[in-house]
């Protein structure tokens, strides 16, 4: 029987427990030994839980005890989680997580750490809940060249846009609607203003260069500027607003973003709605692929960390290769990145076509504005343009 411990006994991490105890034979059977929780760490008592003779407050009872093998960190946020993790590695446990502030952030130097003594780091919950997303780019994909990756990574902020796009209403009232329904966090910031997703994409892009990629080296917009008149506009042009977050290899190195596209039903990530997520790859020998699923939840990310739990009591006695290393991949400047752009603005026509030339309109019955779709600029052109046109309502950009 294997010894496991898990850090942060909350939605997650409750899960967690709950998903070993519900599949208790079935993952006996995959793993080849039982998983058994010797400790749940947290500052709170849960009188009643079935896990309450097993809660402590004091993580040297999980540091100092030999017998436990595997160690679940579920707490979130960067420390306590990376001091606690670290100690974990140090005294030769192996760790899963689904902490993506954690991985973001600390990843290269947690995975060189578990190297080193020959123990393992895995994270596969910290992008995409339960998509199998990471272990198919370290297994499933490593004969390719992964020229894309961009997914849906924020069930909230889809959700809202669903939502938005179906009923008409405005950012207030869905994000409102969100957090009545427990989807938006009451401070919902980390979602709405892109943050949450710009994590999940610098891990990813840091998993397919090799690479660090710092979250704070993104371009991220959030999708609080969206509007319902933005979604008429995209009603009428027969597209669907969603939040971005892609990674793209050119000449130069890798560009990433984050920001709202409007893109066309031929898109494979036109139909994902609600709070499901989906990650877009294309190889340059695949060629496309796609992995739907549960992007967040209790259970649906408790099912990839139990997936970690699995792997890991598969190779205790080796290290699974993570190629990420510490040295620093620097992202191909934001402003050289091309796009188009779906403008609307209260100037005419005069004025628009002085600024950016030969344009599509775009009639979505709106009084007082006009809305088009610029030629392919640059950002840092598009920019440029703006600033001498004036009177912009709105910016979104134009996917395929």
């Amino acid at each position: 029987m294997i010894q496991a411990a898990i850090m942060g006994y909350g939605t997650i991490g409750s899960g967690v427990a709950e998903t070993l105890k519900i599949n208790r034979e079935s993952i006996a059977k995959r793993a080849g030994e039982e998983i058994e929780i010797r400790y749940v760490l947290d500052l709170r008592d849960f009188p009643g839980d079935p896990m309450q003779e097993k809660v402590v407050h004091d993580v040297n009872c999980i540091v100092n005890d030999p017998e436990v093998k595997i160690v679940v960190e579920t707490m979130g946020g960067v420390e306590p989680a990376y001091t606690f993790v670290k100690a974990m590695l140090q005294a030769g446990k192996h760790v899963t997580t689904s902490n993506k502030a954690l991985v973001a952030e600390k990843g290269a130097e947690l995975i060189a750490l578990a190297k080193e003594k020959n123990v393992n780091f895995l994270f596969e919950a910290s992008v995409g809940g339960g998509i199998p997303i990471i272990r198919s780019l370290n297994s499933s994909l490593t004969a390719d060249e992964i020229e894309e990756i961009t997914g849906i990574l924020n069930g909230t902020t889809n959700y809202m846009m669903t939502k938005m796009s179906v009923e008409g209403l405005e950012f207030a009232d869905v994000l409102k609607d969100a957090q009545d329904k427990g989807y938006a966090e009451k401070d919902p910031t980390a979602d709405i203003e892109g943050y949450d997703a710009c994590r999940k994409i610098a891990i990813l892009t840091s998993l397919v260069c090799g690479r660090q990629v710092d979250f704070s080296d993104i371009h991220t917009e959030g999708i609080t500027k969206i509007s319902a008149t933005d979604m008429k506009y995209a009603v009428q042009m027969g597209r669907a607003i969603k939040l971005l977050a892609s990674s793209k290899k050119t000449d130069d190195g890798y560009l990433a973003m984050v920001a709202p596209f409007l893109i066309s039903g031929a898109h494979p990530l036109f139909p994902v709605n609600d709070v499901f997520n989906a990650v877009f790859v294309h190889g340059n020998v695949l060629g496309d692929a796609m992995f739907y699923g549960s992007g967040a939840g209790k259970l649906p990310t408790a099912s990839a960390v139990v997936a970690d739990i699995v792997d890991i009591a598969k190779h205790l006695e080796r290290n699974i290769w993570v190629e990420w290393s510490s040295k620093k991949m620097e992202l191909v400047d934001f402003a050289r990145a091309e796009n188009t752009f779906f403008v609307r603005t209260s100037s005419d026509k005069k004025a628009i076509e002085e600024a950016f030339g030969k344009v599509e309109y775009v009639d979505a019955g709106i009084e007082g504005e006009i809305g088009f779709i610029t030629p392919v600029l640059t950002e840092g052109d598009f920019a440029d343009r703006a600033d001498t046109l004036g009177g912009i309502l709105s910016v979104i950009r134009v996917g395929a």
